[in-house]
């Protein structure tokens, strides 16, 4: 199936995993995502009809912060309190509704970009494209599954160009605008139970930030 181009004119519609992104950008490089850059590079000039972040509740005194600068962004929170049980066990898992959202929003969008380097995704972004919808992907190349990439029709390495998608984890940075937002994921988030569970890629060299697959 041919999958169009790029094109000012497409809908783009935008999931972010964010558990995915703090534990992948803190193991393989001990920094913090850089959401208006992330956002900026998935939008290329073209028309953003929603953009989700997903994230775990955990009663961080930082939460509020980080939840109010992806609304400055534009970026709409799916939140999920953190369950934890008699055993000890913690839970906290948007894979489902990431999925789901995905599947409600494709007869409205001409791109889905995912956030997200897990292998879980794989085969929705296979439904993805089998109703001629790109499928694009946003993740680190080092922590991100092989699987997924044979899905996707645009991969955006965040790791090959750190200075634009990194922060730096002792620095406070602004989300853009004129309100110096900083957009640092809450500590809290270190706490929670799941991480990324993408196949590693091993060092295959270090692709070009964004690549797109012939059809």
């Amino acid at each position: 199936m041919s999958i169009s181009p790029l094109h000012p004119s497409q809908r783009v519609g935008m999931f972010i995993d964010t558990q995915n992104m703090y534990h992948s950008a803190r193991s393989a490089f001990n920094a913090h995502v850089n959401y208006r850059a992330m956002v900026e590079t998935a939008v290329a000039g073209r028309r953003l009809i929603r953009a989700f972040a997903y994230v775990i509740r955990s009663d961080s005194s930082e939460e509020t912060k980080f939840f109010d600068a992806l609304t400055d962004l534009g970026i709409e929170t799916r939140v999920k309190d953190l369950q934890i049980f008699y055993s000890g066990e913690k839970k906290a898992d948007w894979d489902v509704g990431i999925a789901i959202d995905i599947v409600r929003m494709s007869e409205k969008l001409d791109a889905v970009v995912l956030v997200s380097g897990d292998g879980d995704f794989t085969e929705v972004l296979k439904y993805v494209r089998s109703r001629g919808i790109r499928a694009e992907v946003m993740a680190f190349r080092k922590t991100t599954s092989a699987k997924l990439l044979e899905e996707t029709d645009t991969f955006y390495d965040l790791g090959a160009d750190p200075a634009r998608f990194l922060i730096s984890r002792g620095s406070a940075p602004k989300a853009g605008g004129n309100r110096e937002t900083r957009v640092n994921e809450p500590r809290g988030n270190r706490n929670e139970p799941r991480v990324n569970r993408g196949e590693p890629r091993g060092n295959r060299g270090k692709p070009p930030m964004k690549t797109d697959k012939p059809e």
